[in-house]
């Protein structure tokens, strides 16, 4: 059906060697050219889809050369219009080459029971359908062959099996390539049986140490029956060279003398049948094994730290590293712990601990050392002993100028200078280093190193990462002494994440104490260098201040006295690391309550102090001070009092003839400091006065009072808790002189018309009198009648002081009146009396 309207031949033939040139033939067959114009008939070839000839009629033609290797497709198809061809018939022409001969032929047979195997190198690819046949010829005219139908045929199983009993008997093996241009055979290969029979890799292999050490241990395994020659290789599992020995005539069998405690090892095995025929059979699959344990060797890198707990106790904290496998040679499975003093020698603690560090308390006081051991399944190690004293005690052997530098992401270079004129007697250096305590109540992981004396600088990358702050410290040892210098540092450094949270602001002093937690240790981003506190007026636009304080001198708290008083500051915390700020941590808001500072008041006041008291020294200003102050007076003092001779108390009591008024009750009214009560007169007394001449030669001399009342020059005025004592005057009716004044003031429980007490009664000589106060007439005592003053009060010490009287009030009486003495001739007022 594909070719029912013509045919295409090819001549010579359509499988052609390369270079070779073909004919092709396209014929249409009867009546199976275009149905209506014959005449029209357009044969038309084609190379793939590539048209390369054409011809009018009912045959067409074409030589075609240059053909690539490998298969083309031609096509011959007939044109009866422009758009319209029916396909003819069509022809595939292969391009190949002769097969080379076959090079490097072998053959294996795998184990003793195993079949012939061989292989070859084909040469070039032909680009045609080869076949390959594999021949084997042996002893009484043995032959066998088989043949491989893989178009890339490069191997053949020949599947056959050669046996011992042939072992010294020869065999011949070729193999033959055949295509449609040609063959080739390979070059003849001849073997025996012990030249390619290949043992199995050996089996079952086991280990056995003598009484569990590894002195001497026994490796065995299984193998076929014909090996004769071992090679045996094995190397820790952390190794990548291999250890070789090769037995002879092993039977499976082998001593290792030179293995490793507490070691895992690797173990492969391979045989071979004769010394020097034959190959070597695989290595076997690899055995892996642990040796026994022995007794530890060498002793731990103990370390300490020593931290004071209060006045009498102390913590004291071993660590220590594992030992390496090569020193634990076996499983650790306890350390053992003694602390013990040095002075007594009596052991205090004994301990047993499976972790690398223990911590314990003790006295301060005496001598410590401690020693590390330890124990695994066969024994203990020697124990490592350690003198507990102050690791910066000798201040002469601490290490100069120690820095830090980033040597990439988990690496820090530390280096320092000896410690000057002690550096002979340094037997070693320490570096160590941890991160800084969290405050979470884990102990922080302790790293350290030792460095001999003549280092100054250590690599130091265990538990190193990035964006963590790390405390470093270098010790200088020599005997039981230590010198230390110490550095905070970090191998990568950025801005921290977050700002520190205020937790507290009080107020002390007048000044302001912040407090505030530190900031995670994750986010802190490196070694925090500064704090800076910011600070400003509540609702203020301006610009906030800000203290800048370094990290070790205060790590959380602060105090501040530039605030003032009473106003609203808003407060808020950064951290500064080398790389930059933190955001700012919470906002708090505080107002200081406290006074303001006494330190901008003491000086004005001590110079305001000293101006008053001299200008108060001088009797010309003080007298102008007392004017001013008299000026001053409140307007009410002004006003005039009613008449007291209208009162119907006046009336009712007209006459008293002996009276008694007590001047405690009128000092104690005095002293009060409240706004007085109204003055109420309780009493009048008519007596008969005796005048006369106001200056009278018994008129006591200036500057002298009544009852040890005082007034001088400068002074002239009276004060109440000056008023003589309560003593009683008496004053018969007609005798020595008319006496007025009777001064009442009601008590609690007074009423009207009763005396709150008793009255006393003051000699004329000593009322004080203003104009429109009392008269101004009244005669003074005869000397010889004048009160009798008690010597001995007379010399009691003077008093001076402002009185509530006016100085001018303080003359005798000058007016003159009847024998009585009546109240419609009292006029009272507030102008007597001295602010």
């Amino acid at each position: 059906d594909v070719c029912k309207r013509g045919d295409v031949t090819v001549k010579p033939s359509r499988v052609i060697s390369l270079g070779s040139a073909v004919n092709i033939s396209c014929s249409l067959k009867p009546e199976q050219g275009c149905s209506q114009y014959p005449s029209v008939n357009r044969l038309i070839l084609y190379k793939f889809d590539r048209q390369i000839h054409f011809l009018h009629g009912h045959f067409l033609s074409s030589q075609v050369t240059g053909l690539p290797l490998g298969t083309t497709l031609f096509l011959c198809k007939l044109a009866c219009s422009k758009n319209k061809e029916f396909r003819i018939c069509g022809a595939e022409i292969s391009v190949g080459v002769v097969p080379e001969q076959p090079q490097n032929l072998s053959c294996i047979q795998k184990g003793e029971h195993g079949t012939v195997n061989c292989i070859w190198d084909r040469g070039r690819d032909t680009h045609l359908y080869t076949a390959y046949t594999l021949q084997l010829n042996g002893p009484k005219n043995f032959t066998w062959q088989r043949q491989c139908n893989d178009h890339y045929c490069d191997h053949l199983d020949l599947g056959i099996n050669l046996t011992p009993e042939f072992s010294e008997s020869s065999y011949t093996v070729r193999v033959t390539a055949i295509n449609s241009l040609g063959n080739a055979s390979s070059v003849p290969s001849t073997f025996t049986f012990l030249d390619i029979v290949k043992p199995l890799p050996p089996w079952d292999i086991r280990i056995k140490c003598v009484n569990a050490s590894v002195s001497r241990c026994i490796l065995q395994w299984r193998d076929e029956g014909l090996v004769l020659l071992n090679r045996l290789r094995y190397r820790p599992k952390s190794s990548r060279s291999w250890m070789m020995v090769s037995p002879t005539n092993a039977k499976g069998r082998q001593d290792l003398l030179d293995l490793k405690p507490f070691t895992e090892y690797e173990f492969q095995i391979s045989s071979k049948l004769h010394l020097s025929k034959g190959s070597w059979s695989d290595w076997s699959e690899p055995f892996r094994t642990q040796t026994p344990d022995e007794e530890p060797t060498g002793t731990l890198d103990v370390w300490y730290m020593k931290q004071p707990i209060d006045y009498d106790r102390q913590q004291i904290s071993l660590f220590w590293k594992n030992m390496s496998v090569s020193e634990a040679r076996g499983k650790i499975l306890h350390y053992q712990v003694t602390l013990q003093e040095v002075a007594g020698g009596k052991v205090t603690i004994q301990n047993i601990t499976e972790h690398t560090s223990w911590t314990w308390i003790i006295p301060r006081t005496g001598n410590w050392a401690a020693t590390v051991s330890a124990a695994n399944s066969k024994g203990s190690s020697l124990p490592t002993h350690i003198n507990i004293t102050d690791l910066c005690e000798a201040e002469l052997l601490a290490p100069r100028q120690v820095s830090a530098n980033s040597e990439g992401m988990d690496n820090m270079m530390v280096t320092w200078e000896p410690p000057g004129k002690a550096a002979p007697a340094v037997q070693e250096y320490v570096v160590e280093w941890r991160e800084p305590h969290s405050g979470s109540g884990t102990q922080p992981s302790l790293n350290w190193l030792r460095s001999p004396p003549y280092s100054v600088s250590a690599l130091i990358s265990e538990n190193i990462k990035p964006y963590s702050c790390y405390e470093i410290c270098v010790y200088a040892l020599s005997g039981d002494q230590r010198g230390c210098s110490s550095i905070r540092s970090n191998s990568k450094h950025k801005a921290p994440l977050s700002g520190p949270h205020i937790n507290a602001i009080s107020e002390e002093k007048g000044n302001i104490v912040i407090s505030w937690n530190e900031i995670p240790a994750q986010e802190q981003m490196g070694c925090i260098l500064h704090y800076r506190i910011y600070w400003k007026e509540q609702d203020s636009n301006s610009q906030p201040q800000f203290c800048e304080i370094p990290y070790r001198v205060s790590p959380n708290s602060h105090s501040i006295d530039s605030l003032q008083p009473g106003v609203t500051y808003v407060l808020w915390i950064t951290a500064l690391t080398a790389a930059g700020e933190s955001p700012p941590g919470n906002k708090r808001e505080f107002c200081l309550q406290g006074k303001a500072n006494w330190s901008a008041f003491v000086a004005p006041s001590i110079c305001v102090a000293v101006v008053i008291v001299g200008i108060f020294s001088t009797r010309y200003f003080r007298q102008k001070v007392f004017v001013l102050l008299s000026a001053l007076r409140p307007q009410w003092c002004s006003k005039e009092i009613p008449d007291p001779a209208n009162s119907t108390w006046a009336k009712k009591y007209p006459t008293v003839e002996k009276m008694q008024l007590p001047l405690d009750r009128l000092l104690t009214d005095l002293s009060i400091p409240e706004e007085p009560e109204p003055l109420v007169i309780n009493e009048v007394l008519q007596v008969t006065p005796v005048f006369r001449h106001p200056h009278h030669p018994n008129w006591p001399d200036r500057g002298r009072g009544v009852q040890g009342h005082y007034t001088s020059e400068e002074d002239t005025g009276y004060s109440a808790s000056s008023l003589p004592p309560p003593k009683a005057l008496i004053v018969e009716t007609g005798q020595l002189v008319d006496l007025y004044k009777m001064l009442g003031s009601r008590g609690p429980d007074s009423k009207p018309g009763h005396l709150a007490g008793p009255v006393t009664v003051f000699p004329m000589d000593y009322l004080p009198t203003h104009e429109g106060y009392l008269p101004s007439n009244v005669e003074y005592l005869p000397s010889h009648e004048a009160p009798v003053t008690d010597p001995l009060e007379e010399l009691k010490p003077q008093q001076i002081s402002l009185s509530i009287f006016p100085s001018s009030s303080l003359h005798p009486l000058t007016f003159s009146c009847d024998k009585k003495l009546t109240l419609d001739r009292l006029k009272m007022g507030c102008s007597s009396l001295m602010l």
